[in-house]
């Protein structure tokens, strides 16, 4: 069975047809309201947006859904994990900071921000999945107790995983700094030479993976399970992440992630991709490039893999914008061409549809439903 996938394109001719209101009535007719009872906690997930960069999405935009899950009985919060790099968002109180500064403020969204894995990215729980890289896996708590959650995701290209959307804010978005790690490499991290023996890796090692050699933290890679918890704990950003595995394996690794963030709240679960300001990498960069492409639409959809895939082949439908990242390789800026490939031809996004719709997440067979 096709899965029903709501679409409102970028044109506004009159107040009602506004991108607020288009989020609002987005909402109602895909039958959000249905994932929720009155007093639930609904976690709306999203990317705060690292200080510098500016394409995430409208704290205005978000505004509806909030207003919506009230008037439904709900209760909502902003919810999102800390990162794994060092950056404005690293731990719960810089990236508290970050998300008011750039306008999740109470008097713009109407809705508390709560970071989901606290503010040492120490809080999380072991999700049971039994796929082929991850028997379990960790998800933020706060995201993970939540009664239900609407992601809501900037649509963009992204350098290792081909492209951010839903299955990626479900993945990296849900799980906490050590899950990140988990997802990324399956090479042991590195001690860098600003280690100054404090022992705090060695006291929350695991796997008792660490030990002091000539007055340094040494990761015993024979014993390391690649937690990241070393990476979490260190004050002194002297424990890097190694980012040694493949593409393909990267991307089946993030989708599985992606599905134990999912599995818990099946039916209780929906998503909006904003398909605007598609910007060549992450929102995770502190600057935002010029988008690959014209501004597309929102979508709205209970299955993730769905609203992705429609997403993707809108964004490919566009002609590519010369004066950008796909005009500088000199590709990709015709109607039809693979906008993401064009721009990181060395990632596999088309992974995330067969994974997802392998593990049971969705399907990429969908019906676009154009409102208006």
């Amino acid at each position: 069975m096709k899965s029903k996938v709501y679409y409102y394109n970028m044109r506004s001719l009159k107040p009602s047809g506004s991108i607020s209101s288009k989020v609002a009535r987005l909402f109602d007719v895909a039958g959000f309201k249905n994932i929720f009872k009155k007093d639930d906690l609904v976690a709306i997930k999203l990317h705060f947006g690292e200080k510098g960069n500016n394409a995430y999405i409208n704290p205005i935009f978000v505004r509806q859904v909030v207003d919506k899950v009230k008037a439904n009985g709900g209760k909502p919060f902003l919810t999102d994990s800390n990162t794994l790099y060092k950056g404005s968002r690293s731990n719960g109180v810089d990236h508290l900071i970050t998300a008011i500064e750039n306008g999740f403020a109470y008097a713009v969204v109407n809705a508390p921000l709560v970071i989901a894995d606290g503010i040492f990215s120490k809080d999380a729980d072991e999700v049971e999945i039994n796929k082929k890289h991850f028997k379990t896996v960790k998800i933020s708590s706060n995201i993970n107790n939540a009664n239900s959650m609407i992601v809501l995701s900037h649509f963009k290209a992204h350098e290792i995983a081909g492209f951010g959307g839903a299955i990626k804010n479900l993945a990296m978005g849900c799980a906490p700094r050590a899950g990140k790690q988990q997802q990324h490499s399956t090479v042991s991290p590195k001690v860098g030479k600003n280690c100054t023996a404090c022992q705090t890796c060695i006291k929350n090692c695991p796997e008792d993976a660490i030990t002091l050699v000539d007055g340094k933290a040494y990761i015993d890679p024979d014993k390391c399970i690649g937690c990241g918890e070393c990476i979490t704990m260190c004050q002194y950003d002297a424990i890097k992440p190694q980012w040694g595995t493949d593409m393909d394996e990267f991307v089946e690794r993030m989708t599985e992630y992606a599905y134990g963030a999912y599995i818990n709240k099946k039916g209780r679960i929906a998503f909006m991709n904003f398909v605007m300001n598609v910007t060549p990498l992450c929102d995770c960069t502190p600057w935002s490039d010029a988008p690959i492409v014209q501004d597309v639409g929102i979508l709205a959809s209970f299955d993730p893999v769905a609203i992705d895939k429609a997403s993707f082949d809108l964004v490919n439908r566009q002609p590519g914008n010369l004066h950008s990242a796909l005009g500088d390789v000199g590709r990709g800026l015709k109607e039809g061409d693979d906008k993401f490939v064009s721009v990181h031809p060395e990632t596999r996004g088309d992974i995330q549809f067969k994974y997802g719709e392998e593990l049971g997440m969705g399907t990429t067979d969908y019906e676009l439903i154009e409102l208006k």
